[in-house]
């Protein structure tokens, strides 16, 4: 990942750096529309799989806003960012007194960012409030992603939508929206966002200067995702993944050996992103069986699968809890998922 932005995958660009966005040209329209009709709501629930541009997208239309603060006197369409304009460069060094992003914290001790947005981020949010209150401009908070809220940031959060300021906005991203306090997404309108269409993830690509990686194996792979494809690209994850499909589908002893060589890499150093990577397709692919049992009238394994699916992700949430040891838990992973889905 990115050492200058702890979080960022390595090829990518930050939200609030990237002034292009690829695929989302109705979104775009819609937002601008409403904004410039004066009636637009006052909490957005921007909605899709991760890695297609809701951040992005939240950037450019905060940068929309704040450019021009009257919603009357705004274009009827979103344009691309200028960088050289004050609110521009405001916004890319993270220090416009208008725009709070809620993320996960960096833990200044291990310099990791951390598994949630605490309270303690949310009261940001209020002490952003009172100090813009008296200005006049607008305020927005984008909230990235609302999945990784913990019970209490969540609960905050929903006390400030239920009596939102005056002239503020709340772009509330997520990843799998099911996940939210129903409280959360009632306060919001919804904007679906879908993976991007192969040319736009070719172009989103090309403009993070990929073009010659863009191949088929890659395209087809990363699902629409330009996060998946940055995996894929500069991770090592077509590899991971052929390795994983190999393990679980094949047979003799050699596996044994496989696995120990996937185990020793997704618990190497400086492994977060490969790793996450890599426990993303182990569940996607017990889900895939679990489906794939259901359509085929087998309602007892797939509840089976179902439940190894819940079972897998609590013990490697207790596994990461308790600091134990990352191999032991990928073999023993990869073990039962060879038994479960033969």
């Amino acid at each position: 990942m990115s050492t200058e932005r702890p979080g960022v995958l390595d090829g990518a660009l930050h939200p609030a750096e990237n002034n292009r966005l690829f695929g989302h040209t109705e979104a775009e329209h819609f937002l601008a529309q409403g904004y410039r009709s004066g009636k637009g709501h006052h909490a957005i629930l921007i909605e899709g799989p991760e890695g297609i541009g809701k951040a992005t997208l939240a950037f450019r239309f905060a940068n929309h806003i704040l450019s021009h603060p009257e919603p009357e006197l705004a274009p009827a369409e979103l344009a691309d960012p200028d960088p050289s304009s004050i609110v521009s460069r405001q916004i890319t060094a993270g220090a416009s007194h208008n725009l709070l992003h809620l993320t996960r914290p960096v833990d200044e001790k291990t310099r990791r960012v951390k598994g949630a947005i605490t309270v303690d981020e949310v009261r940001r949010a209020g002490k952003f409030f009172s100090q813009t209150s008296g200005t006049g401009n607008w305020r927005i908070v984008i909230i990235d992603p609302a999945d990784d809220l913990n019970r209490n940031a969540a609960n905050a959060i929903l006390k400030i939508l239920e009596e939102p300021p005056k002239r503020s906005l709340f772009l509330v991203l997520t990843h799998a929206p099911g996940k939210l306090l129903p409280t959360i997404r009632s306060r919001c309108l919804p904007l679906k966002l879908k993976p991007l269409p192969d040319e736009a993830l070719r172009m989103a690509l090309g403009h993070l200067g990929f073009e010659d990686s863009t191949n088929d194996a890659v395209i087809s792979a990363a699902g629409g995702s330009v996060s998946e494809a940055l995996k894929l690209i500069n991770y090592g994850g077509l590899d991971i993944k052929a390795a994983f499909e190999n393990i679980v589908t094949g047979e003799g002893t050699g596996r044994r050996s496989e696995m120990h060589k996937l185990a020793d890499v997704l618990s190497g150093k400086d492994s977060e992103t490969i790793y996450d990577f890599f426990v993303e397709i182990a569940g996607n692919h017990v889900i895939g069986a679990a489906r794939q049992a259901a359509l085929c009238g087998d309602i007892i394994r797939a509840e089976r699968l179902a439940r190894l699916s819940s079972s897998l992700t609590e013990k490697l949430t207790i596994a990461e809890a308790y600091n134990l040891d990352r191999k032991q838990s990928i073999l023993s992973l990869l073990e039962e998922l060879k038994v479960a889905t033969a």
